[in-house]
Protein backbone atom coordinates (compact mmCIF):
# COMPACT_ATOMS: atom_id res chain seq x y z
CA UNK A 1 0.00 0.00 0.00
CA UNK A 2 2.90 2.37 0.73
CA UNK A 3 4.26 2.06 -2.82
CA UNK A 4 0.81 2.63 -4.32
CA UNK A 5 0.18 5.70 -2.22
CA UNK A 6 3.59 7.15 -2.97
CA UNK A 7 2.64 7.04 -6.64
CA UNK A 8 -0.26 9.39 -5.92
CA UNK A 9 1.98 12.31 -4.95
CA UNK A 10 1.13 15.77 -6.19
CA UNK A 11 3.26 18.79 -7.03
CA UNK A 12 3.37 22.08 -5.14
CA UNK A 13 5.97 24.28 -6.77
CA UNK A 14 9.17 22.23 -6.57
CA UNK A 15 7.76 19.96 -3.85
CA UNK A 16 6.34 16.46 -4.30
CA UNK A 17 3.74 15.76 -1.63
CA UNK A 18 1.39 13.06 -0.43
CA UNK A 19 -2.19 14.20 -1.15
CA UNK A 20 -3.13 14.28 2.53
CA UNK A 21 -1.16 16.57 4.82
CA UNK A 22 -0.84 15.49 8.45
CA UNK A 23 -1.81 18.36 10.74
CA UNK A 24 0.59 18.95 13.62
CA UNK A 25 -1.72 21.15 15.70
CA UNK A 26 -2.37 18.28 18.13
CA UNK A 27 1.31 17.52 18.80
CA UNK A 28 2.19 18.72 22.29
CA UNK A 29 -1.50 19.44 22.95
CA UNK A 30 -4.00 16.58 22.86
CA UNK A 31 -1.24 14.18 21.78
CA UNK A 32 1.82 13.97 24.03
CA UNK A 33 5.28 13.30 22.63
CA UNK A 34 4.96 9.51 22.62
CA UNK A 35 1.51 9.59 20.99
CA UNK A 36 2.71 12.15 18.45
CA UNK A 37 5.64 9.90 17.49
CA UNK A 38 3.25 6.96 17.01
CA UNK A 39 1.00 8.99 14.73
CA UNK A 40 3.92 10.36 12.73
CA UNK A 41 5.47 6.89 12.37
CA UNK A 42 2.17 5.41 11.18
CA UNK A 43 1.61 8.24 8.68
CA UNK A 44 5.12 7.87 7.25
CA UNK A 45 4.77 4.07 7.09
CA UNK A 46 1.62 4.52 4.99
CA UNK A 47 3.52 6.61 2.45
CA UNK A 48 2.79 10.04 3.91
CA UNK A 49 5.47 12.69 3.60
CA UNK A 50 3.73 16.06 4.16
CA UNK A 51 3.49 17.44 7.71
CA UNK A 52 1.93 20.80 8.59
CA UNK A 53 2.65 22.82 11.74
CA UNK A 54 3.07 26.43 12.91
CA UNK A 55 5.15 28.42 15.37
CA UNK A 56 2.04 29.21 17.43
CA UNK A 57 0.90 25.58 17.94
CA UNK A 58 -0.33 25.09 20.64
CA UNK A 59 -0.28 28.38 22.57
CA UNK A 60 -4.03 28.13 23.24
CA UNK A 61 -3.60 25.13 25.57
CA UNK A 62 -3.20 25.82 29.31
CA UNK A 63 0.47 25.79 30.24
CA UNK A 64 1.67 26.04 26.64
CA UNK A 65 3.34 29.07 25.10
CA UNK A 66 3.61 28.08 21.45
CA UNK A 67 6.29 26.09 19.67
CA UNK A 68 5.30 22.80 21.30
CA UNK A 69 4.36 21.15 18.00
CA UNK A 70 7.59 22.22 16.29
CA UNK A 71 9.58 20.95 19.26
CA UNK A 72 7.91 17.53 19.08
CA UNK A 73 8.58 17.36 15.36
CA UNK A 74 12.20 18.35 15.86
CA UNK A 75 12.66 15.49 18.31
CA UNK A 76 10.97 13.08 15.91
CA UNK A 77 13.26 14.11 13.04
CA UNK A 78 16.31 13.68 15.26
CA UNK A 79 15.13 10.29 16.50
CA UNK A 80 14.20 8.90 13.09
CA UNK A 81 16.88 10.59 10.98
CA UNK A 82 14.28 11.28 8.30
CA UNK A 83 14.18 15.05 7.92
CA UNK A 84 14.97 14.96 4.19
CA UNK A 85 12.16 12.45 3.59
CA UNK A 86 9.47 14.80 4.92
CA UNK A 87 8.00 17.87 3.26
CA UNK A 88 7.76 20.19 6.25
CA UNK A 89 5.37 23.13 6.33
CA UNK A 90 5.32 25.69 9.12
CA UNK A 91 4.05 29.23 9.55
CA UNK A 92 4.86 32.68 10.88
CA UNK A 93 2.72 35.66 11.83
CA UNK A 94 0.59 34.55 14.77
CA UNK A 95 3.37 34.36 17.34
CA UNK A 96 3.10 34.48 21.10
CA UNK A 97 2.17 35.99 23.46
CA UNK A 98 1.14 38.79 21.08
CA UNK A 99 0.71 38.47 17.30
CA UNK A 100 4.16 38.57 15.76
CA UNK A 101 3.04 40.18 12.54
CA UNK A 102 4.82 40.09 9.20
CA UNK A 103 7.41 42.84 9.31
CA UNK A 104 10.75 41.86 7.84
CA UNK A 105 12.35 41.47 11.27
CA UNK A 106 9.38 39.48 12.59
CA UNK A 107 9.51 37.01 9.70
CA UNK A 108 13.27 36.53 10.01
CA UNK A 109 13.29 36.06 13.76
CA UNK A 110 10.22 33.82 13.56
CA UNK A 111 11.88 31.55 11.02
CA UNK A 112 15.10 31.30 13.01
CA UNK A 113 13.17 30.34 16.14
CA UNK A 114 11.18 27.73 14.22
CA UNK A 115 14.32 26.25 12.69
CA UNK A 116 15.88 25.92 16.14
CA UNK A 117 12.86 24.10 17.54
CA UNK A 118 12.60 21.88 14.48
CA UNK A 119 16.29 21.03 14.54
CA UNK A 120 16.71 21.75 10.85
CA UNK A 121 18.27 24.42 8.66
CA UNK A 122 15.43 24.71 6.15
CA UNK A 123 11.65 24.64 5.82
CA UNK A 124 10.09 23.18 2.70
CA UNK A 125 6.92 25.30 2.70
CA UNK A 126 6.75 28.51 4.75
CA UNK A 127 3.41 30.24 5.27
CA UNK A 128 2.43 33.70 6.27
CA UNK A 129 -0.09 32.40 8.82
CA UNK A 130 -2.29 35.49 9.13
CA UNK A 131 -1.95 38.45 6.84
CA UNK A 132 -0.64 41.64 8.43
CA UNK A 133 -2.20 44.53 6.53
CA UNK A 134 -0.02 47.03 8.39
CA UNK A 135 2.89 45.77 6.27
CA UNK A 136 3.11 46.32 2.52
CA UNK A 137 3.14 43.19 0.38
CA UNK A 138 6.42 44.46 -1.09
CA UNK A 139 8.16 44.07 2.28
CA UNK A 140 6.65 40.68 3.00
CA UNK A 141 7.49 39.15 -0.38
CA UNK A 142 10.96 40.74 -0.51
CA UNK A 143 11.78 39.29 2.90
CA UNK A 144 10.53 35.83 1.98
CA UNK A 145 12.49 35.97 -1.28
CA UNK A 146 15.64 36.82 0.68
CA UNK A 147 15.10 33.78 2.88
CA UNK A 148 14.51 31.55 -0.14
CA UNK A 149 17.76 32.77 -1.70
CA UNK A 150 19.53 32.09 1.62
CA UNK A 151 18.40 28.46 1.44
CA UNK A 152 16.27 28.62 4.60
CA UNK A 153 12.98 28.18 2.69
CA UNK A 154 12.23 26.13 -0.42
CA UNK A 155 8.75 27.45 -1.25
CA UNK A 156 6.39 30.08 0.20
CA UNK A 157 2.65 30.08 0.78
CA UNK A 158 -0.14 32.14 2.34
CA UNK A 159 -3.01 31.48 4.75
CA UNK A 160 -5.83 33.64 6.08
CA UNK A 161 -5.42 36.34 3.47
CA UNK A 162 -7.90 38.32 1.39
CA UNK A 163 -8.23 37.80 -2.35
CA UNK A 164 -7.05 41.37 -2.93
CA UNK A 165 -3.87 41.03 -0.87
CA UNK A 166 -3.10 37.62 -2.34
CA UNK A 167 -3.49 38.97 -5.86
CA UNK A 168 -1.31 41.97 -5.04
CA UNK A 169 1.38 39.72 -3.56
CA UNK A 170 1.47 37.49 -6.63
CA UNK A 171 1.54 40.48 -8.96
CA UNK A 172 4.48 41.97 -7.05
CA UNK A 173 6.39 38.68 -7.21
CA UNK A 174 5.85 38.48 -10.97
CA UNK A 175 6.75 42.12 -11.57
CA UNK A 176 9.96 41.99 -9.53
CA UNK A 177 10.86 38.38 -10.40
CA UNK A 178 10.88 37.34 -6.75
CA UNK A 179 9.73 34.20 -4.96
CA UNK A 180 5.98 33.74 -5.33
CA UNK A 181 3.35 32.00 -3.28
CA UNK A 182 2.80 28.51 -4.66
CA UNK A 183 0.04 27.47 -2.25
CA UNK A 184 -2.87 28.78 -0.24
CA UNK A 185 -4.22 27.33 3.01
CA UNK A 186 -7.80 28.49 3.54
CA UNK A 187 -10.48 27.40 6.00
CA UNK A 188 -12.52 25.11 3.76
CA UNK A 189 -14.78 22.10 4.22
CA UNK A 190 -18.30 20.83 3.52
CA UNK A 191 -19.87 23.08 6.16
CA UNK A 192 -17.65 26.09 5.47
CA UNK A 193 -17.45 26.79 1.78
CA UNK A 194 -17.78 30.58 1.62
CA UNK A 195 -14.47 30.88 3.51
CA UNK A 196 -12.78 29.92 0.24
CA UNK A 197 -15.16 29.68 -2.70
CA UNK A 198 -15.63 32.91 -4.62
CA UNK A 199 -12.97 35.58 -5.04
CA UNK A 200 -10.26 33.73 -3.10
CA UNK A 201 -10.77 30.52 -5.07
CA UNK A 202 -10.72 32.55 -8.29
CA UNK A 203 -7.32 34.03 -7.44
CA UNK A 204 -5.95 30.58 -6.59
CA UNK A 205 -7.19 29.17 -9.89
CA UNK A 206 -5.99 32.10 -11.96
CA UNK A 207 -2.47 31.93 -10.55
CA UNK A 208 -2.24 28.14 -10.42
CA UNK A 209 -1.91 27.91 -6.64
CA UNK A 210 -2.23 24.61 -4.82
CA UNK A 211 -5.01 24.77 -2.22
CA UNK A 212 -4.33 22.99 1.09
CA UNK A 213 -7.46 23.43 3.26
CA UNK A 214 -7.35 23.51 7.04
CA UNK A 215 -10.30 22.56 9.29
CA UNK A 216 -10.91 19.95 6.59
CA UNK A 217 -13.13 17.95 8.95
CA UNK A 218 -14.70 20.97 10.70
CA UNK A 219 -12.97 20.23 14.03
CA UNK A 220 -14.24 16.64 13.83
CA UNK A 221 -17.86 17.32 12.91
CA UNK A 222 -17.44 15.68 9.50
CA UNK A 223 -16.31 12.41 11.08
CA UNK A 224 -20.00 11.75 11.71
CA UNK A 225 -19.59 11.08 15.42
CA UNK A 226 -21.45 14.24 16.44
CA UNK A 227 -25.15 13.47 16.66
CA UNK A 228 -28.05 14.87 18.69
CA UNK A 229 -27.74 13.58 22.24
CA UNK A 230 -24.27 12.10 21.72
CA UNK A 231 -21.33 13.06 23.92
CA UNK A 232 -17.91 13.25 22.29
CA UNK A 233 -14.70 13.31 24.34
CA UNK A 234 -12.66 15.86 22.40
CA UNK A 235 -10.95 19.16 23.15
CA UNK A 236 -12.63 20.50 20.01
CA UNK A 237 -16.13 19.19 20.71
CA UNK A 238 -17.71 22.58 21.38
CA UNK A 239 -16.70 23.98 18.00
CA UNK A 240 -17.67 20.82 16.15
CA UNK A 241 -21.04 20.31 17.84
CA UNK A 242 -22.30 23.77 16.85
CA UNK A 243 -22.82 22.50 13.30
CA UNK A 244 -25.56 20.20 14.61
CA UNK A 245 -27.68 23.28 15.19
CA UNK A 246 -27.63 24.34 11.54
CA UNK A 247 -29.74 23.10 8.65
CA UNK A 248 -26.62 22.79 6.53
CA UNK A 249 -24.95 20.61 9.16
CA UNK A 250 -27.91 18.26 9.29
CA UNK A 251 -28.14 18.00 5.50
CA UNK A 252 -24.42 17.35 5.17
CA UNK A 253 -24.55 14.60 7.80
CA UNK A 254 -27.41 12.93 5.94
CA UNK A 255 -25.53 13.09 2.64
CA UNK A 256 -22.38 11.74 4.28
CA UNK A 257 -24.44 8.88 5.73
CA UNK A 258 -25.62 7.92 2.24
CA UNK A 259 -22.26 8.17 0.47
CA UNK A 260 -20.35 6.48 3.28
CA UNK A 261 -22.81 3.58 3.15
CA UNK A 262 -22.30 3.29 -0.63
CA UNK A 263 -18.59 2.71 -0.12
CA UNK A 264 -18.61 1.09 3.33
CA UNK A 265 -16.34 3.99 4.23
CA UNK A 266 -15.90 6.30 7.20
CA UNK A 267 -17.57 9.71 7.07
CA UNK A 268 -14.16 11.39 7.41
CA UNK A 269 -12.92 9.49 4.36
CA UNK A 270 -15.84 10.74 2.28
CA UNK A 271 -15.58 14.34 3.52
CA UNK A 272 -11.89 14.47 2.64
CA UNK A 273 -12.47 12.80 -0.74
CA UNK A 274 -15.07 15.46 -1.58
CA UNK A 275 -12.60 18.18 -0.63
CA UNK A 276 -9.80 16.64 -2.68
CA UNK A 277 -12.09 16.59 -5.71
CA UNK A 278 -12.63 20.36 -5.60
CA UNK A 279 -10.80 22.66 -8.06
CA UNK A 280 -7.19 23.52 -7.10
CA UNK A 281 -7.27 21.37 -3.92
CA UNK A 282 -4.08 19.30 -3.73
CA UNK A 283 -3.86 18.06 -0.14
CA UNK A 284 -6.31 18.71 2.70
CA UNK A 285 -4.78 19.07 6.15
CA UNK A 286 -6.16 16.70 8.79
CA UNK A 287 -4.86 15.68 12.19
CA UNK A 288 -4.95 12.48 14.23
CA UNK A 289 -4.47 12.29 17.99
CA UNK A 290 -3.81 8.53 17.97
CA UNK A 291 -2.82 6.08 15.18
CA UNK A 292 -6.29 4.50 15.21
CA UNK A 293 -7.68 7.72 13.70
CA UNK A 294 -5.31 7.62 10.72
CA UNK A 295 -6.82 4.88 8.49
CA UNK A 296 -10.00 6.86 7.84
CA UNK A 297 -7.93 9.87 6.82
CA UNK A 298 -5.52 7.93 4.63
CA UNK A 299 -8.33 6.07 2.89
CA UNK A 300 -9.49 9.35 1.33
CA UNK A 301 -6.47 9.19 -0.98
CA UNK A 302 -7.83 5.98 -2.51
CA UNK A 303 -11.53 6.88 -2.58
CA UNK A 304 -12.89 8.32 -5.81
CA UNK A 305 -16.45 9.58 -5.53
CA UNK A 306 -18.84 9.44 -8.49
CA UNK A 307 -20.21 12.62 -10.00
CA UNK A 308 -23.68 11.97 -8.50
CA UNK A 309 -22.09 11.48 -5.06
CA UNK A 310 -20.08 14.67 -5.38
CA UNK A 311 -23.21 16.53 -6.49
CA UNK A 312 -25.21 15.14 -3.57
CA UNK A 313 -22.64 16.35 -1.07
CA UNK A 314 -22.25 19.72 -2.78
CA UNK A 315 -26.01 20.29 -2.88
CA UNK A 316 -26.36 19.35 0.79
CA UNK A 317 -23.71 21.89 1.73
CA UNK A 318 -25.18 24.81 -0.24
Amino acid sequence: MTETRENTRKTIGSLSVFPLSLGGNVFGWTADEAESFEVLDAYAAAGGNFVDTADVYSAWAPGNKGGESETVLGKWFASRGNRDDIVLATKVGAGTPEPRGLSSSAIKSGLDESLQRLGTDYVDLYYTHFDDTSVQVDEIISTLDELVKAGKIREIAASNISAERLDASLDFSARENLARYVALQPHYNLVSRDTFEGDLADVAARHGLATLPYYSLASGFLTGKYRPGATVDSARSTGAAQHLETERGQKVLAALDDVAANHNADHATVALAWLTAQPTVVAPVASARVPAQLPALLASVDLHLTDPELNLLTSASD
